[in-house]
């Protein structure tokens, strides 16, 4: 086995960062409102947090948690916290205060810094009790506020070096000496825990950087991208978009909260090129009043759940370039895409929409993955055998944190097992039929709750909808779908039965239609175990 060379420099996105402030010193980094920082400006906010906390006494390997949503100290953090030798922990800012006060014992945090308006979801004093240091953030970008006042005490520490880059002399020293190895932890993400308690996703610098170029390929980004923050900084790192933006010298827009309107007028006058969001994201969108054809091209990163072929065509009419992408919190967010290919280009538009909704295969910085049944090995490539997705390489999670025993079971056979079934088609694209707790087993026969569901959407007053299978006296199990209709729509549940009776399989519908929101995750995902719960109440669950 050949040794390292001794020129080589372990894999970081911390690199990215101090790549940019040289390269596009002056260049808008971050927008967040009516403040701005350029990159210099940026780089050296980085440098005074990582400062700060070398001060407060941060250990290599100590972890720092942030409940924010999405704003610049959040953005700040993936470079601040690493560069201090900290692993961040992003915390999901829907949660509620006990599933708060888990993570944080579980992943051992010292330090957690707080969104002002989400202060409340913890507690002070049990948080003083075990050691743990909370810095409010107030947003304001006021000397006032703690989080900026943070900032500046750590600024005598920056170093003069940065002081002079800052001043427009000199280049940017290293924001460290780097991780002593590029498989280093450099960020803790929690699942949703929709069956457990969640589980601490480790991620490494070595995994951050190469998912981060590969979104960069995906996405077709160029210095020129302006990436609006749609997507939770704190769902996957953003899908490592935190890093991926800063690579290519792009802009940062942060967005506090998810509101189409404010979406739709940032398009247009902030030039967004470039921006991600779960299925629910973009339904919100299509549907938004102030929707409208764009005047330029916005590329879109859809992930999280299946999008359904209807919104992929809406989208495309609005000049939304969408891109299918598919991954876990396990696989650093998307790590594979449904890649296009020219010969489609003539093909009918709802046809183009079909092939689009397939999940694809990995993306260039990861492997292939493979649809295997319970014995590991392939299925046939035959767009009918359901196996399970499994996957492994460079952009796979080192394992879950102090579940050695959890993460021997996710990656027995030497492959990460994500629970999700799919068939595997001729030409090596991969499409999800269903999580395998999802799947419905009715009269022997398996019904993929996807393929009613994106029946169901193509109903015209249909604006979203769900799937879970409920009890049944004679088959076991049947479907039954929740729907949201589109405001001012109207159809009543024999419509819709008979819509799908029209268009799959008569043992594949649905047999009951339940209107209302949908109970949805901060991610977009609907909670799909709230609605079997309801519905299994006092009945053996085959289902978890």
């Amino acid at each position: 086995m050949s040794k390292r060379s001794p020129y080589r420099t372990e894999l970081t996105p911390l690199e990215f960062l101090r790549r940019s402030a040289f390269v596009y010193p002056d260049k808008a980094a971050v927008v967040h409102g009516d403040r701005s920082y350029s990159y210099r400006e940026f780089e050296l906010r980085v440098r005074r947090l990582a400062a700060g906390l070398l001060q407060a006494g941060l250990e290599p390997g100590d972890r720092v948690a942030f409940l924010s949503p999405n704003t610049p100290p959040l953005l700040e953090a993936h470079y601040g916290v690493p560069a201090a030798g900290g692993v961040l922990v992003a915390i999901n800012t829907r949660l509620g205060a006990g599933e708060i006060a888990y993570i944080l014992e579980h992943s051992g945090a010292r330090q957690l810094f707080v969104d002002r308006a989400l202060e409340g979801l913890i507690d002070h004093e049990a948080l003083r009790g075990d050691g743990v240091t909370v810095v409010r953030i107030d947003d304001t970008g006021a000397p006032h506020d703690p989080y900026e006042a943070f900032l500046a005490s750590a600024a005598d520490s920056a170093g003069d070096s940065a002081r002079d880059f800052a001043t427009g002399t000199g280049e940017p020293p290293p924001l460290t000496a780097g991780p002593a190895d590029e498989e280093d932890p450099i960020s803790m993400n929690y699942t949703s825990g929709t069956t457990g308690r969640p589980k601490g996703v480790v991620y490494t610098h070595r995994g951050a950087y190469l998912n981060a170029i590969g979104e960069l390929i995906e996405m077709e980004m160029t210095p020129g991208a302006v990436y609006l923050w749609t997507l939770p900084m704190f769902h996957c790192n953003g899908w490592c978009f935190t890093w991926a933006v800063t690579a290519i010298g792009g802009t940062h827009v942060c967005l506090r909260d998810v509101d189409p309107a404010r979406i739709w007028a940032l398009i247009e006058s902030e030039g967004v090129t470039h921006y991600c969001g779960a299925p629910t994201v973009q339904i919100m969108l299509v549907n938004d009043p102030a929707a409208r054809p764009l005047e330029h091209t916005v590329r879109t990163m859809i992930a999280g759940a299946p999008p359904s072929p209807t919104l992929l065509e809406q989208l495309k009419a609005l000049n939304f370039h969408p891109i299918h992408a598919y991954g876990l919190t396990e696989t650093y967010g998307p790590t594979a895409t449904c890649a296009w290919h020219a010969d489609w280009d003539g093909r009918p538009p709802a046809e183009q929409a079909r092939l689009l909704a397939r999940q694809g295969q990995g993306f260039v910085t990861s492997d292939l993955m493979r649809v295997v049944d319970e014995e590991g090995r392939d299925v046939p490539r035959d767009g009918a055998t359901m196996g399970e997705v499994v996957m492994r390489g460079n952009i796979v999670m080192k394992g879950y944190y102090a579940q050695p025993e959890a993460t021997d079971e996710a990656f027995r056979g030497g492959w990460f097992h994500s629970g999700d079934l799919a068939v595997w088609h001729p030409d090596g694209y991969v499409e999800l039929r269903d999580r395998a707790k999802d799947i419905i087993i009715s009269g022997g026969e398996n019904i993929s709750t996807i393929e009613v569901e994106q029946t169901v959407a193509r109903h015209p007053a249909v604006l979203e909808c769900a799937v879970i299978a409920i009890p049944h006296d004679e088959w076991g199990e049947r479907p039954k779908a929740f729907v949201t209709l589109k405001p001012e729509a109207d159809a009543t549940e024999r419509e819709i039965i008979d819509f799908c009776r029209d268009r799959i399989a008569h043992f594949k519908c649905p047999d009951a239609i339940e209107f209302g929101p949908l109970p949805k995750t901060s991610t977009g995902k609907v909670r799909k175990y709230v609605l079997r719960d309801r519905e299994w109440t006092g009945r053996e669950k085959r289902i978890n």
